[in-house]
């Protein structure tokens, strides 16, 4: 039974509650009209009633044992997360993309952003108006950081309670429509981020009204979601309900999942494989593929491959090994999970394996960890330099304009963006924001406050500082996140994102999102240097990487045939001193790669 408020033929709407351990619930309308209306329970624990002469900005709650609450299946909260809910008919609003079908995963360049840190407005419209100069960077996704709702205005969106709900702050539904709209009419796909494995703090009521949570697990947010307790049917409908909803009430072509890994589900079927089916159902009525993306720390390929070998069936996840061997290699450190990285030869293996680690010894994590994904397609694995994570989860926000030179950043993007897997930036990466991305929130609850700061103060403590992490709760911290657009359009910043704009264009032209065969890849430590070969389905390339901060040597063996450089990072074009390396090469050469550089030759 589909949960929340549903649009009739006949013109009324049915209200669906799934609360199975209440005595009486009834339905008070809350304006333009007042009433209470008792509501019948049905199979299952779930309740509902039918009412005409509604319109579709309604609102209202429901009466639990004679407690108000608002809709935990509430499409709208026009007054934050504990004020009525408003009703929302989808049916209503008139889409301009008839013609948009998706496009494959493996042609997706992800341009991930934050709704109220993209723009100085933070809002969908003002979002919208971006779009132009994303579809001439060249990218072809975007991803929105979660915009169900969450407490006050300033937030990562990742204390969402109110999975169904768009932010009344960003535009709310009608806002949303209108951004997916345009990117489609853009020819932009969108990916949505959401959360299934925990509530926000501020604002859920489900643990109030019934088991939404179990006591069986924790997660490192609080409780987690009831995938597999007493009740938990009721929960995994409502949460595969809320997946469809995105992508069929809103268009929405892809879902990220955040912290899969957080799922706890030790049914028979898991709820990631029940939630595959039902996507891959939606995608054949609707005659448009639907992807799922996870973010996983496990590094179990189990997640992307087919149920059919007792997999998931998931359409990719995000890599972290891949960032995580690019950052140390770039910056030197290596505190925290970065201990297991730092050698050319990791980078070369996540380039290589898609996973470092397949079931090897994680000094970080005193185990063995992860398993072997070698053999599935590189369309499987998202990659990245920088994302809202590894950005922001960061003391200070810095990004990585902050933490290396200016060279160092074209070396980033070269190799993001002419491997073969799904490369991902992060808003601002392209032109090297200097704005960081900080952590933020806008809670109603003073002791909510505090004990945020307090917990960011105990998280960061030994980290040698004299003030401390930024104020979470202070506007002028997420007033400091936000992008500056004016930036990009002069002097080095210009020409930074004017090379990425070309390593895009390369990346399509030279069909650098295939990889047929396996990438024959050498490293070595001293100097750091990184060079392989592999196929696309139109020809070769060949990759030449120096991580040193000084000129490196490199004895490159022979190729056969003849190799014609399509670009070199260290080129005046793109802010460099001047290139030394050849514009062809063919045979056996002794190179000179200048330092943090890199260079991209083809054979077609």
């Amino acid at each position: 039974m589909d949960v929340g408020v549903t649009p009739l033929e006949s013109g009324g709407y049915r209200f669906t509650l799934w609360l199975p351990v209440s005595e009486s619930v009834a339905l008070k309308l809350v304006a333009p009209r007042q009433e209470i209306i008792p509501m019948q329970p049905a199979e299952l624990g779930y309740w509902n009633t039918v009412v005409s002469g509604l319109q579709s900005d309604a609102r209202y709650c429901y009466l639990i044992d004679g407690t108000p609450y608002p809709d935990p299946a509430s499409r709208y909260q026009p007054e934050g997360v504990h004020g009525p809910s408003a009703i929302v008919n989808h049916q209503q609003y008139v889409w301009h993309d008839a013609g948009w079908k998706n496009i494959e995963i493996a042609d997706y360049i992800i341009y991930e952003l934050h709704i109220g840190t993209f723009t100085q407005e933070g809002t969908f419209a003002a979002a919208a108006r971006r779009l132009t100069d994303l579809k001439t960077l060249g990218v072809t996704a975007i991803e929105i950081m979660p915009v169900a709702q969450f407490p006050g205005e300033r937030n990562w969106g990742y204390d969402g309670v109110y999975p169904y709900a768009v932010q009344n702050s960003y535009g709310g539904p009608e806002g949303l429509k209108q951004f997916v709209d345009a990117c489609h009419q853009e020819g932009l796909a969108v990916i949505m981020d959401v959360v299934y494995n925990h509530f926000g703090p501020e604002g859920n009521y489900t643990g109030s009204i019934g088991p939404y949570t179990t006591p069986k697990y924790t997660t490192p947010w609080g409780s987690a979601i009831n995938f597999d307790d007493a009740w938990s049917e009721g929960v995994r409908q409502y949460f595969l309900q809320n997946a469809l909803s995105w992508l069929r009430d809103y268009h929405i072509d892809a879902l990220r999942l955040d912290a899969v890994h957080a799922i706890y589900d030790f049914g028979a079927k898991h709820f990631l494989a029940d939630l595959t089916e039902r996507v891959e159902i939606l995608s054949q009525n609707c005659n448009k593929p639907h992807y799922l993306i996870a973010e996983s720390d496990l590094n179990d390929s189990r997640l992307i491959r087919d149920r059919n070998s007792g997999g998931y069936g998931l359409d990719a996840q995000w890599s972290d090994d891949f960032h995580h061997a690019l950052h140390t290699l770039l910056t030197g450190e290596r505190n925290g999970y970065y201990n297991d990285f730092g050698s050319c030869e990791a980078l070369a293996i996540a380039l290589r394996e898609r996973f470092v680690y397949s079931w090897k010894y994680s000094k970080f994590r005193q185990r063995f960890h992860g398993n072997s994904a070698r053999d599935l397609p590189t369309s499987k694995f998202v990659i990245c330099a920088q994302n809202h994570d590894q950005v922001g989860n960061r003391m200070l926000g810095e990004r990585l304009t902050q933490l290396i030179p200016f060279e160092g950043l074209k070396l980033s993007a070269g190799i993001l963006l002419t491997a073969p897997y799904v490369p991902m930036l992060f808003m601002g990466e392209e032109y090297g924001e200097d704005a960081p991305f900080l952590y933020f929130v806008d809670h109603g609850d003073p002791d909510l406050i505090e004990a945020v700061r307090k917990g960011r103060a105990n998280e960061f403590k030994d980290f040698q500082s004299d003030k401390g992490p930024p104020d979470a709760a202070s506007p002028e911290t997420y007033q400091r996140s936000t992008l500056n657009w004016s930036a990009w359009q002069q002097g080095k910043q210009q020409q930074l994102r004017q090379y990425y704009q070309r390593l895009i264009q390369l990346r399509k032209q030279l069909d650098m999102a295939t990889c047929p065969g396996d990438i024959d890849i050498s490293s070595q430590e001293e100097p750091k240097v990184l060079y392989y070969q592999r196929s696309t389905n139109s020809g070769r390339l060949l990759c030449l990487m120096n991580f040193e901060r000084h000129t490196a040597k490199l004895d490159l063996p022979e190729f056969y045939g003849s190799w014609q450089k399509e670009i070199d990072s260290t080129e005046p074009d793109w802010g460099g001193a001047g290139t030394a390396l050849p514009s062809s090469i063919n045979g056996p050469e002794f190179l000179t790669l200048p330092p943090l550089s890199f260079a991209l030759y083809s054979q077609y």
